[in-house]
């Protein structure tokens, strides 16, 4: 058996980026950039007003109160022709264009209006109240770097930038293929001794939510030859994900099986805990990763091992962040040679800190405590035992309810 970390580093090393392609701006949220992105334009373009009041001259306002004559009006979207004078105002809105001669703008609750003239009341210096041009960002600029993940407030940039197209990375596709006769599909007719199939649906799921297109190539009944037919289909794809059939069972067949048919397998078998009969290698060219049967383990070693995978494949910049910390809250016993996830609650301390509660029972078939975890906490092989207290490193799920 191999370590965790030497597992990773393999599967990933041969893993390239697919290639970019162009998007529209309203598709781009997710997506991975495949070149720096350079803005089209300045923002703001020209001087703007950041209130509603009035475009004047600061020296107009050395004393006050002052009242002056308005000489033009300016809404957003708008602009004045004129220049602003001595003794005159323009009347003016939130991200209206500063008019020539103005270099001031007083606010219209320090102002009080009469027909074409206006008292201001409180002084403004030169640059109160005024976006200057290029504030936010220059033409020329790079302002998103490729490899980046593109968010909500990534889009709201890049469309102030003026850039309506995207070339961005291709979604990875990843074909699923999951494996059993004691599995069926949610809603199929269940025979008196079969399970409902729930690895496909969640690594579907799974791949989707990584920014992956998955393809779910069906089931594989226990029978090298259905095995083979429907292997074969997974083709066009970049990644080639199985479920079930790793490990040395009579009925495990995916890898002896496979490699008569163009598998050339790496390795397999890890010194973790869930997910030991762990696969990874290539089938007819197409790098193949082979998952563990039991649907917590397919789960966790996707979380380890699938979605690193999906980011190289996706273009996506490579992410060396440490595991979080939480501190125990109930005691943990020594480990053995493998290294363990453990299924866990997170909850708030007293003292504001985070403690962290392990389930009772760790069985890889058992889906509502993996549902029900914000966590899973990371036990080195030969850990000595741990009191109640002691720091351990998490790896967090997504969406869980307690953000660190």
């Amino acid at each position: 058996m191999i370590s965790v970390e030497e597992a990773l580093a393999r599967l990933l090393a041969p893993l390239e980026a697919v290639p970019p392609e162009q998007v529209a701006i309203s598709e781009g949220i997710g997506r991975v950039l495949a070149e720096d992105l350079v803005a089209r334009r300045t923002q703001p373009p020209f001087a703007v007003s950041a209130m509603d009041g009035y475009a004047v001259r600061a020296a107009d306002l050395a004393e006050i109160p002052v009242d002056l004559r308005i000489v033009a009006e300016i809404p957003a979207g708008a602009g004045f022709g004129g220049t602003i004078g001595s003794g005159e105002a323009a009347r003016i809105f939130t991200g209206a264009p500063l008019p020539n001669g103005a270099d001031t703008i007083g606010i219209q609750e320090d102002a009080t209006r009469e027909g074409d003239r206006v008292r201001i009341r409180e002084g403004a210096p030169r640059g109160r109240y005024v976006r200057p041009q290029g504030l936010d960002f220059t033409a020329g600029e790079v302002l998103l770097r490729a490899k980046r993940r593109l968010t909500p407030r990534d889009i709201g940039l890049a469309a102030a930038m003026n850039r309506p197209w995207l070339h961005v990375h291709r979604r990875p596709r990843v074909a699923i293929l999951s494996t059993g006769d004691e599995i069926v599909m949610p809603g199929d007719p269940i025979g008196p001794h079969q399970i409902v199939s729930s690895n496909a649906l969640a690594l579907a799921a799974f791949v989707t939510a990584c920014g992956g297109v998955p393809v779910l190539v069906g089931n594989a009944p226990d029978d090298p030859e259905a095995l083979r037919r429907i292997a074969t289909t997974a083709q066009g794809v970049d990644l080639f994900v199985t479920t079930g059939g790793v490990s040395v069972g009579e009925h495990d067949l995916v890898r002896e099986v496979l490699a008569e048919d163009g598998l050339d397998l790496d390795f397999w078998q890890i010194a973790m805990r869930p997910g030991k009969p762990l696969m990874v290698g290539r089938y007819r060219g197409t790098p193949m990763l082979g998952l563990p049967g039991n649907p917590v383990s397919t789960l966790v070693c996707s979380l380890i091992f699938l979605k690193p995978a999906l980011e190289r494949l996706g273009g996506f910049a490579d992410a060396a962040e440490p595991p979080a910390t939480a501190r125990l809250g109930t005691p943990l016993g020594a480990n053995d040679r493998r290294q363990d996830y453990l299924r866990a609650r997170l909850a708030r301390a007293a003292d504001g800190g985070f403690e962290v509660f392990p389930f009772g029972v760790q069985d890889s078939s058992m889906m509502r405590p993996l549902a029900l975890s914000d966590c899973l906490v990371i036990r080195p092989p030969n850990a000595p035992a741990l009191a109640a207290g002691g720091a351990v490193p998490i790896l967090r799920f997504e969406g869980s309810a307690l953000p660190l």
